[in-house]
């Protein structure tokens, strides 16, 4: 049986490399202008480390949000092999000195110069030009670190990122997803001069053999969504409502198989009669009763009879959590388009059967905070800090989901789908139709807790949840809206979570 007993400790063994993460951090230098909105960035050093604990490297934030940043430190358990050693050296990898901008004096950013066998994760900044102390910092042995890559633009001299400039970019590990064991260390990456020029750093590596032993029980689970369960808000607006499966196949969800279209088949409860496995090959999918009525009823979906599903996976070599909040709405309702001033209703085109949308929350390991969440949008999607969202009910992150499609957004209005002033309209405001994620789940899949959870029949199919949809739209209409996105001309129907790619990887 699962214990998760390492979860939520404050510190995680990586296999002989103890680390823990530090969000109480010390300004060391800081300039007020460049970077996103021209606001300048920050850069920190831990304020204290725990007894035995060294510091791998500095963390930078610009200043357009507030501090909400970590960055790990590390200790050797003792192995037969040093897993931390003193860097050899330092070396100048650019400084503001010669900078007119604003600034807290003068920054100094270094790389560490490893030993043989060891690497650098992190760089050094300081306020002065002489080289820190050999000791203020430690490497990591080669073995337990893995390929990382730069993520977000944190600051430049200008107000966008400048390829031939000097730019600093927060990291993450290369490869992510459930089996992945890279591990971000919460450091940043320089950029002086070109794309070549960017200091060599890693972020670290879980090699531990008990590597999943810091994730949550299902009681810790439980927990976690009675603290941090999302509420999403639809649009006053909103005719096309979600539902739970379960819901959908008791009120008349039919399952159409390819050569047999005429005789399609009602889906048991929880559908247990659906194909399971194999492939999205086009043999398969599921659709709205065939009855007029029962098919606008079934639309309609039933906020009141909602269930979320949940998906429980590890992220970051096993240093957070994901929890996805997968939403079944039954029918996605037309779009509208906006050219430039001019709002375009498009008819039925944007309509679909069978709609699945998520939110993920990415939970520390170490303490059980809440560090993001992402919202998901047409197959793709944004992260935002835990700092930079609206909350309800203590600690409960609000999303919004747009009039009719259902992508998921972090603050009410209008964003555009499309380039141009030519888009996709996807309008969200706040209403009395809400639906609290932590009323009525339940946890579909956990593959580290084994045969813990059993997962649904439905989660396996991997038919369609919709049948494929061609729009008739006129040659001389399609030029006038050609900026618009590829899923105007058609809809495919919708995969279920399990098909989508970020069930395994991260989601983006």
């Amino acid at each position: 049986m699962y214990t998760g007993d390492g979860f939520g400790n404050g510190s995680i063994d990586l296999g002989g490399l103890r680390v823990c993460q530090i969000s109480s951090l010390k300004k060391v230098w800081a300039t007020h202008e460049g970077g996103p909105d021209n606001l300048g960035a920050s850069f920190f050093e831990p304020s204290e480390t725990p007894q035995g604990f060294f510091m791998l490297g500095c963390y930078s934030q610009p200043n357009n949000r507030s501090l909400y940043g970590w960055v790990l430190a590390g200790k050797d358990e003792g192995t037969a092999q040093e897993i931390l050693k003193k860097p050899l050296d330092y070396t100048l990898v650019w400084s503001s000195e010669s900078l007119k901008i604003k600034q807290d004096g003068i920054g100094y950013i270094w790389l560490p110069t490893a030993p043989d066998g060891y690497t650098s994760v992190g760089l050094v900044v300081t306020n002065v030009p002489e080289k820190p102390s050999l000791e203020k910092l430690r490497c990591v042995r080669s073995d337990l670190t893995d390929q990382c890559e730069i993520d977000s633009w944190i600051w430049g001299i200008g107000k966008q990122s400048d390829p031939n400039g000097f730019n600093v970019f927060s990291l993450r590990p290369s490869n992510r997803g459930t089996q992945a064991m890279g591990v971000s260390v919460g450091t940043f990456a320089a950029q002086n001069g070109n794309a070549t020029s960017i200091s060599v750093v890693a972020c670290l590596k879980n090699v531990s053999s008990h590597n999943l032993s810091c994730m949550p029980n299902l009681n810790q689970i439980q927990a976690i969504l009675n603290a941090y369960s999302p509420r999403i808000y639809f649009h006053p607006d909103e005719e096309y409502l979600s539902s739970s499966v379960s819901w959908y196949f008791n009120n008349g969800a039919l399952l159409y198989t390819k050569g047999e279209e005429s005789n399609p088949v009602p889906v048991e409860a929880t559908g247990s009669n659906l194909p399971q496995g194999g492939s999205n090959d086009g043999s398969y999918w599921l659709d709205l009763p065939v009855d007029k009525g029962a098919k606008e009823r079934v639309k309609k979906g039933d906020l009141q009879e909602t269930e979320v599903y949940l998906h429980i996976k590890p992220m970051l070599g096993a240093t957070f959590t994901d929890i996805a909040v997968w939403i079944f709405c039954p029918f996605n309702g037309p779009a509208k388009a906006k050219v430039e001033f001019i709002n375009l209703p498009l008819g039925r085109i944007g309509e679909h059967v069978g709609d699945w949308e998520h939110v993920t929350l990415r939970v520390s390991n170490f303490n059980g905070e809440l560090r993001g969440v992402f919202f998901s949008q047409h197959s793709g999607g944004s992260w935002f800090d835990a700092s930079e969202l609206e909350f309800e009910n203590g600690n409960k992150p609000i999303g919004y989901a747009s009039l009719h499609g259902h992508a998921m957004y972090s603050k009410p209005g209008l964003v555009l789908q499309g380039s141009n002033g030519i888009g996709i309209r996807n309008d969200t405001a706040k209403s009395k139709m809400v639906l609290d994620t932590g009323t009525r789940f339940s946890i579909v899949a956990a593959e580290y807790l084994g045969t813990a959870v059993v997962e649904p029949p439905w989660l396996n199919f991997f038919g369609k949840w919709g049948p494929n949809i061609t729009y008739d739209i006129a040659a001389a209409f399609r030029k006038i809206i050609n900026s618009l996105p590829d899923q105007v001309f058609g809809e495919e129907g919708p995969t279920g979570p399990k098909l989508k790619r970020n069930w395994i990887g991260d989601e983006i």
